[in-house]
């Protein structure tokens, strides 16, 4: 769980920080559960860019994930943590009594050689999935479906873990990462233990290549632009805003400006909003 510093040999290595890799086990991919990933560089079908700062990065494949776990019932056993270039939590490699290999979420505590179920009447240990019904009110689960059969959708960054604060009239109240309790339904499945890889929020990447290669492109503030590109650009040497609140490239305000549907069919769902005193 360590995190690595460097001497400063150079502006860049003085801030820089990289991950201990202490739960890695295996460092190549398993051959059957790898698939290629194309890069779009934020264009659509027709070649216009429509999501800014996207581009070049490195060539990753895609581990495909089993968030659905449809093999019920059958043990699987830990054969390795490996590191996922496509999320920021670790997986781990796991097969089934019935040879069947699949990957998943690692959770905090996972080691190899353990043994982990998906069933009604598993054990409330890291890695176990549930349906919320079985699980006991105060528990901290990860991986959660919003959707009986969907797959997990909710809860799997790195260091994230959702609680279980309530069970009634057929749904559970659960708080979310972010401090919204949302309502879901009980027979939705969930994963104990909270999601590996804790000392990710502490890494600093240190320089700009390192955000290059992982496909992210430049970001230009609006105030150096020309006023044809951007409404806070123009103006003679630095220029203020002009306006009561900062605003997109499109005119839209930034600060404090509410995105959400005020008629949204999940609102019904929200027991508490993240923000709520």
């Amino acid at each position: 769980m360590a995190v690595k510093s460097f001497k400063p040999t150079t502006p860049a290595r003085r801030q820089m920080t990289v991950p201990g890799f202490d739960e890695i086990t295996k460092k190549t991919p398993e051959k059957s559960l790898i698939t290629v990933l194309k890069k779009h560089a934020g264009r659509n079908n027709t070649g216009k860019i429509t999501v800014r700062h996207h581009g070049g990065g490195n060539r990753i494949k895609y581990r495909v994930m089993d968030f659905r776990k449809k093999i019920e019932d059958v043990p699987a056993t830990v054969l390795a943590i490996e590191y996922d270039p496509n999320r920021t939590a670790y997986i781990a490699l796991m097969q089934y009594e019935t040879g069947e290999k699949t990957y998943s979420i690692a959770p905090v505590g996972l080691k190899v050689g353990d043994v982990v179920l998906n069933s009604a009447k598993a054990d409330i240990k890291p890695g176990n999935v549930l349906p919320i019904s079985e699980i006991p009110v105060g528990t901290f689960i990860h991986n959660i479906e919003l959707y009986p059969g969907k797959g997990g959708q909710l809860v799997r960054s790195a260091g994230t873990a959702a609680q279980l604060m309530a069970k009634e009239n057929g749904v559970s109240q659960v708080r979310l990462p972010s401090g919204e309790v949302r309502i879901i339904r009980l027979d939705c499945k969930a994963t104990i233990g909270q999601v590996g890889n804790l000392e990710h929020e502490n890494i600093n990447l240190g320089k700009a290549g390192k955000t290059r290669h992982l496909g992210i492109r430049p970001t230009v503030r609006g105030s150096v632009m020309n006023p044809c590109d951007h409404p806070h650009g123009g103006g003679e040497g630095k220029a203020p805003v002009g306006r009561p609140s900062p605003v997109t490239p499109w005119g839209k305000p930034t600060m404090g400006y509410k995105t959400r549907d005020k008629k949204a069919r999940t609102n019904k769902f929200i027991v508490k909003r993240r923000n709520d005193k």
